[in-house]
């Protein structure tokens, strides 16, 4: 939809009725209440907000409890009204439901579960926080899994221990990369809840431990009950030492496959995405019609989209190195090698198992320039191992001594991180559809994206809030800052937040001024904060102060994101008055580089006082653990030196909705209630993150029997 500016966009745009669906009395009362929004009474803005919440959590219970209304089932209005509320939860954010009465903090809660919301890691940890302080951790059991990761540990009823290590295993653990204590915590508990010492898991405590298994040492694949199969297809990635296990377990015959050479079909399938681990020294004694039918279907589903080249090319390089012998599969410099499979045409490259019949060296010996021309899409479509894909880059180049051709520039998203500046010297990029086509996935480097931009900046074309979001927030840890000065301040805004957390300190400063030129007028401080959280790791020491005088109570994953030479110079006092409600969360992250290292700044009453020591990473009381949270808060009244804008709200802030700036003046008009209702995100902001996951398998994969009994319980509540 069009962002209109405030004074002429109507109020039931700023609210996106529209999307309710048509029978939804919240709509009417919306409009109903529009002028009302926009003036300064206290209690009409409350009484929306808290209208607005009790409309979600009706129809919450509607379809969670009592079923549909008698009659024919509305399934069109009801999917409807999942798809918006879905839309509005993923914005979550904490202050708003901080001043919800403690039974419809519980309801929203329980709504998050079973409508299955993913919410972020900075989401997650406040809302941890709020609910305990609320009483409300011992309703685990109805609370999403990846909410159980963030809870205080120390506060799980021994008698509870088992249920809560069950339903918190169903999480994702990755959502704790920035708090490291808290993992090794949560894996110490989970342990401890088996009892005495395993040397051995058995099936009951791997359907216990869950994806917790993922952290175990690789040593415990080995020992364990071969169901540790299941619990291995959850994890996101396998170190090498555990893949070796993976391997040293499935060639033993423990498992339910038996030997590698009584394997079949359907026994593969089971182990999904773990074929990409196993080795060229197991893939040999598999029985060669399986391996082969198995391989037909792994290229089948990467050509069709259903799953990642990088997966793909994984499988494809450990199969084929236990099929031919290393030194002849690889290409053949020099004098030339003979092609003795015959000439590659369309029709062979339409077959999935064109990589079994022609190796690195017979592509290169049989394929002619006219074919690779014509045939560059299907070609690439296959999962190419690395040395085959420097094959086809050769051939490129006999192709195109002039530089490769535009639209031919689009199909090769899978070889660019092979092609040098120089090379790309010689390209023509004038179409953001080439751009994103070359940058849009994770195979292009840090060389590469600042030189596929600048020939895109030097045929006049403009970096918009569109290819930002297409290319993703990460693209800008390798734009030059020449480059993303030429980003307009309003076209920054329309991208909405980006992800730069994995960007270079030196860049992170250069997109902090950036944001700071987009968003330093916004009205009130805190839309400011909302705005700028994801780029805060630039902020200078005074940005921080004045921060922490507003009352924000920054989350701990943006603390953690945070300048660590600008933190040296925040005292004690100034961090746990930014952190306000979380400064609790320290203890969980206090072995992060960021935190450690502010905490060796600090002296050991300091440390006392925050009840961590900096030597000694093992759990111990955290700060404020029992504190109840802060229900009212002062009105400051603050000189802005730094360029803020005027403080004009009392409540503290904390986390940042994606939302554009078009929406300010209805945030700005609603600073209490659930303001994070009305927020939604348009098709320019992304719902999802900027870095892309793996495709499905081909394939069914067998599931711990406790998601099974997620699966059915969530099928019989019928979801939110």
């Amino acid at each position: 939809m069009a962002f209109l500016a405030p004074e002429a966009r109507p109020c039931h745009t700023l609210l996106l009725v529209q999307d309710l669906p048509p029978r939804d009395t919240s709509a009417r009362m919306t409009r109903a209440h529009c002028r009302s929004a926009v003036s300064p009474r206290v209690g009409t803005l409350a009484s929306l907000g808290l209208t607005l919440f009790l409309s979600l959590t009706a129809h919450c219970s509607r379809y969670q409890v009592k079923g549909f209304p008698q009659g024919e089932p509305d399934i069109a209005g009801a999917d409807h009204w999942a798809r918006v509320k879905t839309s509005l939860l993923q914005d979550f954010w904490c202050q708003p439901a901080s001043q919800l009465p403690q039974e419809h903090l519980s309801a929203l809660i329980r709504c998050l579960a079973t409508q299955r919301v993913s919410l972020k890691a900075w989401q997650l940890s406040c809302l941890a926080n709020l609910a305990t302080w609320r009483g409300l951790q011992g309703d685990f059991r109805l609370h999403p899994p990846d909410l159980l990761l963030f809870y205080n540990l120390s506060q799980v009823r021994e008698a509870d221990c088992r249920a809560f290590t069950h339903r918190a295993a169903q999480g994702n653990t990755e959502l704790l990369a920035n708090l490291p204590d808290q993992r090794v915590t949560l894996r110490h508990t989970a342990l401890a809840c088996l009892g005495a010492p395993h040397l051995q898991l058995s099936a009951s405590d791997l359907e216990l431990l869950g994806v917790l298994v993922c952290d175990m040492q690789a040593s415990s694949i080995v020992t364990s009950d071969p169901h540790v199969l299941q619990n291995l297809l959850r994890c996101p990635r396998l170190t090498a030492a555990q893949s070796v296990a993976l391997n040293s377990l499935l060639a033993s015959g423990r498992t339910q496959l038996g030997p590698p050479s009584s394997w079949n079909l359907k026994g593969l399938q089971a182990l999904g995405s773990l074929t990409t681990y196993i080795s060229p020294h197991v893939w040999a004694q598999v029985p060669e019609a399986v391996g082969l039918d198995f391989f037909h279907r792994v290229v089948a589903a990467c050509r069709a989209g259903q799953l990642s080249q990088h997966d793909a090319r994984h499988f494809v390089t450990n199969f084929l190195e236990s099929k031919a012998n290393l030194a002849s599969w690889r290409p053949k410099r020099g004098a030339g090698w003979p092609c003795t499979n015959g000439n590659i045409t369309a029709a062979t490259l339409r077959d999935n198992l064109f990589l079994v019949h022609y190796d690195c060296a017979q592509l290169q010996s049989c394929l002619g320039g006219p074919v690779l021309r014509a045939n560059l899409d299907p070609l690439l479509q296959h999962p190419l191992p690395a040395e085959c894909q420097r094959v086809i880059k050769a051939k490129l180049a006999q192709v195109y001594p002039q530089g490769i051709p535009e639209d031919q520039l689009r199909l090769i998203t899978s070889l660019v991180y092979l092609f040098s500046r120089t090379e790309i010297g010689q390209w023509n990029i004038t179409s953001k559809d080439t751009v994103v086509a070359l940058l849009a996935s994770d195979v292009a480097l840090e060389n590469q994206t600042e030189a596929v931009l600048q020939k895109f900046l030097d045929q006049n074309g403009t970096v918009t809030s569109a290819l930002l979001v297409a290319i993703g927030g990460s693209r800008l840890c390798w734009m030059s800052p020449q480059q993303i000065q030429t980003i307009q301040p309003s076209e920054f805004r329309l991208a909405g937040v980006l992800d730069i957390s994995s960007c270079p300190q030196s860049q992170k400063d250069v997109l902090f001024a950036k944001a700071r030129e987009a968003f330093h007028n916004t009205r009130s401080t805190a839309d400011y904060y909302r705005f700028m959280r994801p780029y805060l790791g630039g902020a200078p020491v005074e940005e921080l102060q004045h921060l922490a005088q507003a009352n924000v109570s920054m989350d701990i994953d943006t603390f953690t994101n945070l300048n660590p030479r600008v933190l040296q110079s925040l005292s004690v006092s100034n961090v746990t008055t930014l952190l306000g409600q979380n400064v609790g969360d320290l203890q969980k992250a206090r072995s992060h580089p960021t935190v450690s290292s502010w905490l060796r700044s600090l002296s050991s009453l300091a440390r006392d006082q925050l009840g961590l020591d900096a030597s000694h990473p093992g759990p111990s009381p955290s700060y404020a653990a029992s504190r109840p949270p802060s229900i009212t808060h002062p009105t400051l009244h603050l000189a802005f030196t730094s360029g803020l804008p005027e403080n004009n709200t009392s409540a503290p802030i904390a986390g940042s909705p994606p939302v554009h700036l078009g929406f300010l003046p209805l945030s700005v008009a609603l600073p209490s209630g659930l303001l994070w209702l009305l927020l939604r995100r348009t098709s320019l902001s992304p719902v999802g993150t900027a870095h892309g996951a793996p495709g499905p398998w081909p394939v069914q994969t067998v599931l711990p029997q406790g998601d099974q009994a997620h699966r059915h319980h969530m099928q019989e509540t019928g979801g939110c």
